[in-house]
């Protein structure tokens, strides 16, 4: 049940978390990954119909930067998402472009899954595991002001989780990449990733209702996206 008090009056006197109203919410996660993903996937296609494969990877790394630096001066900041997709599609290009071969332009897809485990891995021992910065910034979740020894763990052990997942991605595509043909690696590669990545999130998501209920915490609509 919704409060009267302002949600940023509440969140200094509450231990719930705050999402904001489910409209806003599935409009802030929508717009967070239309920026990290869509507008590259939309740079890639037109730079590769214009020009060719490697003139699409080009155009994509040129798009999110360009994202990334308008957020920065309109915002001052960088979204987390944005900066693991700036970071991972400079990998990828650059490989592309030293080598112009079909074996390395492959080899980009292990690669990135391994810069993505790095990432994770980086920052889940750390106070600011990389699993609750996304979550603050794709749906806009709100923590409470207290310390919550419980959720903290959790984000770590999600950031865990998910470091680990890329790096199954990683050997997994690596023996695709020695075993299969191009067109099969392509293929199992899209199908492990969707797969992965739904995996993943459904057992984040179970593990954080788990995490709320140990901690006696619930989360409460309306908080400004």
């Amino acid at each position: 049940m919704l409060s009267d008090t302002p949600p940023a009056a509440h969140a200094a006197t509450s231990s719930d978390l705050e999402l904001p109203r489910p409209g806003r919410l599935v409009l802030s996660a929508i717009m967070s990954l239309a920026e990290s993903f869509g507008l590259p996937v939309a740079g890639y296609l037109g730079g590769a119909a214009l020009a060719g494969r490697t003139s699409g990877m080009i155009a994509a790394t040129a798009v999110v930067w360009l994202t990334a630096a308008v957020r920065r001066v309109t915002s001052r900041a960088v979204p987390g998402l944005l900066t693991i997709s700036a970071l991972v599609l400079t990998l990828q290009t650059i490989l592309v472009i030293a080598t112009g071969s079909e074996l390395f332009f492959l080899l980009q897809f292990p690669l990135a899954n391994l810069a993505l485990c790095v990432l994770f891995a980086r920052t889940a021992p750390t106070h600011r595991p990389l699993v609750a910065q996304l979550a603050a910034e794709v749906v806009a979740l709100r923590q409470p002001t207290g310390r919550q020894p419980g959720l903290d763990r959790f984000f770590r052990q999600a950031t865990w989780l998910w470091a680990g997942i890329f790096a199954a991605s990683t050997v997994g595509m690596g023996i695709l990449l020695a075993t299969e043909s191009a067109g099969a690696f392509l293929l199992f590669t899209t199908a492990a990733t969707v797969g992965g990545v739904a995996a993943g999130t459904a057992a984040s998501a179970l593990w954080f209702v788990r995490a709320m209920r140990q901690s006696g915490l619930r989360v409460r609509f309306g908080a400004p996206a």
